[in-house]
């Protein structure tokens, strides 16, 4: 039986996904540790120390290193230690001032693109967050209430603006975690459903306004904590 070309294309293996190279593993677990406040502001890791935790090997964790503290996620304190930055009252204002104007523009531009699909899985996260709180699970509280605001800002489909703010977000997520350490998860705000009814309205302004003041709520709160 002859065989053509066509036929031995059409059996050749699928290619495989492209394997996430290490440097850029170990980056996203240490992100997610920084983020979520398991590593606490002030608190200083050895690169030996990161790479015997992570079980990864010492190139991988040094380049994650270097990027994250080319992002202000993390500050070099000589003799291969780094830490979280700890957050003076000017910092805070700062990011207050910043998370404020952008985030409540992606809001304000999430509002026109916002589908029934997203409307209806910000309300399951919103629902998980709320949970989250009621039973005191600071750390669900902090990922079902970053993923309600990633989502948000993806929606907005305006990447310069959400890469900037989720940078910020690396900057106070330890702080925040603070805060909920000394405070519990019972009375942190919740603005989500009034901005909920903003996207269900279509009204960008309420929406922008409803963000402002989550943000503003968060950050008051970190800065009392100071």
């Amino acid at each position: 039986m002859n065989v053509n070309s066509t036929d031995l294309a059409s059996q050749k293996p699928l290619e495989s996904p492209a394997k996430v190279p290490a440097h850029q593993h170990v980056y996203e677990r240490v992100r997610k540790l920084i983020l979520f406040g398991d590593l606490a502001p002030g608190q200083a890791v050895t690169i030996q120390g990161l790479a015997e935790t992570l079980d990864a090997g010492m190139t991988p964790v040094r380049e994650a290193l270097r990027r994250l503290i080319a992002e202000g996620a993390l500050v070099h304190q000589g003799n291969r230690r780094v830490s979280v930055p700890v957050l003076d009252l000017e910092g805070v204002n700062e990011l207050e001032f910043m998370r404020k104007t952008l985030e409540a523009e992606l809001a304000q531009r999430a509002t026109s693109r916002m589908s029934e699909t997203v409307l209806n899985e910000l309300a399951q996260v919103d629902d998980a967050l709320n949970h989250a709180i009621d039973r005191g699970d600071i750390g669900e509280y902090l990922t079902q209430n970053y993923r309600f605001h990633t989502i948000v800002n993806t929606c907005a489909e305006a990447p310069i603006l959400a890469a900037t703010v989720d940078r910020l977000w690396l900057m106070f997520g330890p702080s925040l975690r603070v805060v909920c350490g000394r405070f519990g998860t019972s009375n942190l705000p919740d603005k989500h459903a009034d901005l909920l009814a903003a996207f269900r309205e279509g009204d960008a302004a309420k929406a922008a306004q409803a963000m402002a003041e989550d943000v503003s709520q968060g950050m008051v709160q970190i800065r009392a904590s100071l």
